[in-house]
């Protein structure tokens, strides 16, 4: 039908006449017919597909949370809770027998200086005013342990205020964490959704925690974190749960790394440890020692062993429990505090893997080491080797386990020099070197080219935009550019900083991404250009998305808002004698002697982020605040992308 329509048409073109014209019209109305039939076919088939599959997995998940009873048959919700249960601690259990089988064939833990004086005994009390934001900051997260839900405590908290006063300052005064507000309540999430519902080993334990020990857990968060920053006590590369710090600032210094030894001519071997349930493993004793050993005594060391001690948990499937079990080691996962103590009993790993002249950079359990040596060293192989065993070896005798099946390897060199010869050894286990590696969210390559992780970026925003599609005769324009902001631009906003320099080629694919979101939500045909439609919608094109982001990042390093480790890769330019530049806050430019690949000057932070910080105006790059900061930066980016 398609062929005869373009037929007809074709010679209704070359003759002109009224009755080709006619039969051309007759056969572009059924082609359309046809076409709209097969479709309607085509889609109520998918439609009925996706039901059958969503109907079976309906049932799998209701037979579980809502089991039917039938005379005397067994209950399989309560026997499911039992086996989720069983399955959880035999694995922690498993985990702590196996380390402490393999410890005593390994050194011994590395020691650590321990600190006498006590810098902090006593917690501070707290006012009204301190409950009310606490309350006002806290998710409203009801658990089922809970007497009344927690929306409604946040509503009611007015006349609730000094009632949590009372209880919080003597939790604090007494230094001991309620024994009623110790149980947490699990509920098994698949990790992925292609896995198997029907294997345990796929399924993550969320701890849900009582509320008054979330506002409880956030007082005394507070106060840590105020004495950790006031103390410098966390390793300078841990990025996890620190204010100021993400997973960007962690894979903008990683990468500039990699790019800069890249530069140099290096190999650089890039070592992405796995731990099995690093959370559920963590010793006491240990946790503890660490506490004491930062200088902490008093009320607040009893307050948090009696945080630790003495919890139990059980899983809740439905309307069913299993039997609450003790818990004798680990932190709860969904609490507040647990972060906080996990980055403080993995500090000493850093000075481990430094030892040996290693680099790392740390977010929470996720561990990136990567070593630099020439392409023809001989000594890289054992050095290298030596620093995983000896991160192995702290591992186990802090009670936690490294999986080297799920540990992966990048080599970043250049194309000529990418046989080594010799892969790393991990607890008897070689490690492949991959073509690429998932870094944090990132996909990462040996070229570092990104673009597997541009593509895959691209391929899932265009399906959310795909999917978005269909609420458009259901939501107002307003509520379709949230979701929007939600499910698509937030993709292209992840990491874009590392998106600074992309060749042309590669950054278009993610511009298609914004010129598709944008003339989704005016309407505009695809004809329409889309300069027009950014500044309707007062979008920074793709590429001034990613300098803005660069800037912000520098700004915070530069006014102590952002890591150190992003600080101290940029300096502030200092001429030799005076000169009119010294006042105008600019940044110095690395010599171009040390960055002789065309793609390290573009792209890599230490280079582009001075450039880009010396092009803004001055009343800018001195702003007081980091709100005016991002204001006044967007207004000049905005005239820049639409004005010049």
């Amino acid at each position: 039908m398609k062929r005869a329509r373009r037929r007809l048409e074709c010679r209704w073109r070359t003759t002109r006449d009224v009755s080709d014209r006619a039969r051309s019209r007759a056969a572009i109305r059924a082609y359309s017919a046809a076409l709209r039939a097969a479709r309607k076919v085509f889609s109520t088939a998918r439609i009925a597909s996706a039901t059958n599959r969503s109907s079976e997995l309906f049932r799998v998940v209701g037979e579980l949370l809502h089991p039917p009873q039938v005379g005397g048959a067994p209950d399989i919700s309560s026997t499911r809770c039992s086996e989720f249960a069983h399955h959880f601690a035999d694995k922690v259990a498993q985990i702590r027998s196996d380390l402490d089988a393999g410890l005593d064939a390994l050194p011994g833990e590395v020691t650590e200086a321990s600190v006498y004086s006590i810098l902090w005994d006593s917690f501070r009390l707290v006012q009204p005013d301190d409950v009310d934001k606490i309350l006002g900051a806290v998710r409203a997260t009801t658990c089922a342990l809970d007497p009344c839900p927690s929306w409604l405590l946040k509503q009611a908290s007015g006349g609730l205020v000094d009632w949590f006063v009372r209880i919080i300052n003597a939790s604090l005064e007494q230094g001991i964490f309620p024994s009623g507000l110790k149980q947490a309540v699990l509920r098994p999430v698949l990790k992925k959704a292609s896995l198997d519902p029907a294997n345990l080993s796929n399924y993550r334990p969320i701890s849900n925690l009582p509320f008054l020990g979330k506002v409880l857990e956030r007082v005394v968060a507070s106060q840590l974190q105020g004495f950790l920053e006031d103390t410098d006590f966390l390793d300078q590369s841990q990025s996890g749960f620190r204010p100021g710090y993400s997973t960007e600032t962690a894979l903008v210094a990683l990468v500039d790394d990699l790019r800069r030894e890249l530069d140099r001519g290096s190999v650089t071997l890039l070592v992405l440890l796995d731990i099995s349930a690093a959370f559920d493993t963590i010793d006491h004793d240990i946790l503890l020692g660490r506490l004491s050993g930062m200088g902490l005594g008093g009320t607040v060391l009893q307050w948090l062993q009696s945080f630790l001690e003495g919890r139990s948990q059980l899983v809740k499937l439905g309307d069913t429990c299993s039997d609450p079990w003790p818990l004798t080691c680990g932190v709860p996962q969904g609490s507040i505090l647990s972060p906080m103590l996990f980055n403080i009993y993995m500090k000493p790993l850093g000075e481990v893997i430094r030892s040996f002249g290693v680099r790392c950079h740390l977010y929470a359990d996720d561990i990136q080491l990567y070593y630099s040596f020439p392409p023809n060293s001989k000594e890289a192989p054992r050095r290298l080797d030596q620093c995983l065993a000896a991160v192995l070896a702290w591992m186990r005798a802090n009670k936690l386990k490294l999986n080297p099946d799920k540990t992966e390897v990048l080599q970043v060199s250049r194309t000529s020099d990418r046989g080594l010869g010799w892969q790393p050894v991990l607890d008897g286990v070689a490690l492949p070197l991959k073509a690429q590696v998932r870094s944090l969210g990132v996909l990462l390559d040996s070229a570092l080219t990104l673009e597997a992780q541009v593509s895959a970026v691209a391929g899932r925003a265009f399906a959310q935009l795909k999917l978005v599609r269909q609420l458009r005769p259901y939501l107002e324009k307003s509520d379709l550019t949230m979701v929007v902001h939600a499910l698509v631009t937030s993709r292209l906003d992840y990491c874009n900083a590392l998106y600074v320099g992309l060749p042309l080629k590669t950054a278009r694919k993610l511009q298609l991404v914004q010129r598709s979101a944008a003339r989704f939500l005016t309407g505009a045909d695809y004809r329409t250009r889309s300069t027009p439609l950014f500044k309707e919608l007062h979008w920074l094109p793709f590429i001034f998305r990613a300098q803005f982001k660069v800037q912000v990042i520098t700004y915070k390093a530069l006014n102590g808002l952002g890591p150190t480790y992003l600080r101290d890769r940029i300096s502030p330019y200092e001429p030799a004698r005076p000169l009119r530049s010294s006042g105008e806050a600019l940044l110095s430019l690395p010599p171009t002697s040390q960055l002789r690949l065309v793609g390290t000057r573009e792209r890599a932070f230490s280079a582009v982020a001075p450039r880009l910080w010396n092009s803004l105006p001055r009343e800018i790059r001195q702003a007081p605040t980091l709100l005016s900061f991002r204001k006044s930066l967007k207004t000049w980016l905005f005239q820049k992308a639409f004005v010049d």
